[in-house]
């Protein structure tokens, strides 16, 4: 089987974002920033965190290009970096929602 030549700094920038991702806190602040541009305050609310704790997340989300910000006034908003990130999650989801046959081809 022949399998693709990755460069090793790109396979360890994606295992980096695979870990950010793969925290359930830092998952549910980066899908809070799908639909739409989204205050730390309004995120917090939603998922019972504190705002300094989704901030901290956030700070590690942007350093790795999973969401970007902008200010508004006072206010910064953050959403998806980009759709390669949207798409990403949905198509990993529809992955877990596959029914699994218990048998490995």
């Amino acid at each position: 089987m022949n399998t693709p030549d990755y460069p090793n700094d790109a396979v360890d920038q994606l295992a980096d974002l695979f870990h950010l991702l793969g925290d359930p806190t830092r998952l549910r602040i980066v899908l809070a920033c799908l639909g739409q541009p989204t205050a730390v305050g309004e995120i917090a609310a939603t998922l019972a965190l504190s705002s300094s704790l989704v901030s901290h997340h956030l700070r590690l989300l942007r350093a790795a290009r999973i969401v970007k910000a902008e200010r508004q006034g006072k206010q910064v908003f953050y959403a998806a970096a980009d759709a390669h990130i949207s798409t990403l999650l949905a198509t990993m989801f529809e992955h877990i929602a596959e029914p699994t046959t218990g048998i490995d081809p």
